[in-house]
């Protein structure tokens, strides 16, 4: 699933080919696209129709277009979501949902493989939708509050990893993140949130903030074509990953070979050596 890098990467693009074009058009081709636009495809369409793109705004993994009407359209990627910007002769992609003509000649395209993202209209929702108003803010949020997430941390009794993939705790990092931030933080997964002391809970921050930001200079992490910018280029993080996917691989600071664990119905990525298991971890 399209992570905080990911999604800053398409929010940029987003600002860069669409800001200030009008939507001539819009069409929902797969109704399933807007099933959490509670009042169908048509009210999605009509509200749309005319509108004009002021702005586009991210909190944690997800991405609003702000409209001229001080709505706005919530958009999530879910697991294989595309935003593409491109002209209209392009050939239309074998998943594409929905599309947005716009009147500096290009079309707003969402597509999406496995339909787990979608997009609805929020209406007032152009500062926040009230939709995701309960997301947390994420590391590299100006506003991000490090004494509130401290307290907050500290109150949890769970793992150091469960609580970094609680977007209601802290947003925008996914499974691929929080194993690199922890592998730099040196900390294992399994480390008991409440007994987590200040000085760590600073360096699990920074080292996420580090990875994050490095992941979105790179464009984010693409390991297939299901993550792609709006102009369809991939990201090419995954060659910088230094815990996630690399198990028996050695670690770049021991040479240890990286483990993989069960985690979550997912993985969870760590070295043996410079993140060991703490007796009495939480998962």
């Amino acid at each position: 699933m399209p992570e905080l890098p990911e999604v800053e990467v398409v929010r940029r693009g987003i600002i860069e080919h669409a800001v200030g074009a009008k939507i001539d058009k819009a069409t929902v081709h797969d109704v399933r696209s807007v099933r959490r636009h509670l009042a169908g495809p048509t009210d999605f369409q009509d509200r749309l129709t005319g509108r004009t793109i002021t702005g586009a705004e991210r909190r944690g993994k997800y991405v609003w277009l702000r409209l001229d009407n001080d709505d706005a359209v919530l958009t999530h990627l879910g697991m294989s979501g595309q935003v593409l910007i491109q002209r209209p002769e392009a050939p239309a992609q074998k998943h594409l949902k929905i599309v947005f003509d716009l009147d500096n000649g290009q079309q707003f395209r969402f597509v999406d493989q496995r339909i787990f993202g979608g997009m609805l209209v929020s209406e007032g929702g152009t500062k926040l939708p009230a939709e995701i108003a309960h997301i947390a803010r994420d590391p590299l949020d100006p506003e991000f509050d490090v004494n509130d997430f401290a307290e907050r941390l500290k109150r949890r009794r769970t793992g150091i990893k469960r609580a970094l993939l609680d977007q209601s705790l802290i947003s925008g990092i996914g499974n691929i993140y929080a194993d690199e931030a922890l592998w730099l933080a040196k900390l294992h997964y399994a480390r008991a949130t409440d007994t987590t002391r200040r000085p760590e809970m600073e360096r699990i921050l920074e080292a996420a903030r580090s990875v994050l930001v490095s992941a979105l200079g790179q464009g984010g992490t693409s390991f297939d074509a299901l993550y792609v910018n709006v102009n369809g280029e991939s990201g090419y993080f995954d060659r910088s990953l230094e815990a996630y996917g690399q198990e028996g691989l050695p670690c770049s600071r021991c040479g240890t070979p990286i483990r993989r664990d069960s985690f979550m119905n997912r993985s969870a990525y760590t070295c043996p050596t410079c993140q060991p298991r703490p007796r009495n971890g939480r998962w």
